[in-house]
């Protein structure tokens, strides 16, 4: 499991922790709606505490991608691997404490205060006593700069500071790997900025993301990894050098040529 460990700065402060994130592989997954396939034979590894930022048009299979990894829907066929071991016999539920996912919409009940909405589901779903589940809501709320935000509900924030909640309920779960779908899409452009900060500060500290992102400028800065997807197949993958400097593919040069 992935427990963070505390760090402790030079003035004796209590610091953010620090993430031992798992290793993440898909072998030849398809995935489908009714009859049609919409995810092709993908096959993919990120390594431990590495971020891979996943881009390509609207409609290739990306946030799909996502949704099979976290079993939001049944790969067809394939398997995915989380820390070496098959996840696809694994209780979904439980499967959904390892892997934590943040959706473009934030998805917070709005009758519940943020830090009721970050330890909700650890009292319900990993049996948390209440205060202890409590007492690590207002710990991941300060991480993600909303200390001083615990008791508003969601209608009195921000997007972005909704965001960061949902982030923070996706962190109180202790994963072992982080999936962001389109994170900051449905933010004003001035709060983009905040998230991707915060998203890139995760990487830092050793979380495995698999991010999916319109980002161009996030992707070739915090990548370890740049998958480009295209009609549910994977088209190339490699450093951001080697994706944005010296794309291979017509595909991928039409892409980048259009978004950059």
């Amino acid at each position: 499991m992935n427990t963070p460990t505390q760090n402790t700065t030079t003035a004796g402060r209590i610091g953010a922790p620090t993430f031992h994130g798992s290793s993440l592989e898909l072998h030849n997954v398809t995935m489908a709606y009714g009859d049609i396939d919409v995810l092709r034979n993908v096959s993919l590894t990120v390594a431990p505490g590495t971020t891979t930022c996943i881009i390509g048009p609207s409609g290739s299979g990306k946030s799909t991608l996502l949704r099979g990894i976290n079993r939001l829907h049944e790969p067809k066929s394939g398997d995915v691997l989380l820390a070496g071991d098959s996840t696809l016999g694994t209780n979904p539920d439980t499967l959904r404490t390892r892997i934590g996912m943040v959706f473009q919409h934030f998805n917070l009940f709005p009758d519940h205060t943020a830090e009721e909405n970050v330890a909700l589901a650890l009292w319900a779903v990993k049996g948390m006593p209440r205060a202890q589940a409590m007492d690590r809501a207002r710990q991941r709320l300060a991480e993600v700069g909303l200390a001083e935000r615990a008791d508003h509900r969601p209608r009195d924030l921000s997007g972005g500071q909704q965001q960061r909640v949902a982030i923070a309920r996706a962190l109180a779960m202790e994963p072992e790997v982080m999936l962001f779908d389109e994170a900051t899409s449905a933010l004003d452009p001035e709060l983009v900025k905040g998230v991707l900060n915060l998203m890139a500060g995760l990487g830092r500290r050793g979380m495995t993301m698999l991010v999916v992102t319109h980002e161009m400028g996030f992707a070739r800065k915090v990548a370890d990894q740049v998958v480009f997807m295209d009609e549910g197949e994977v088209v190339e993958a490699g450093t951001p050098t080697q994706l944005f400097d010296n794309p291979r593919s017509e595909r991928l040069q039409r892409f980048l040529s259009e978004v950059l």
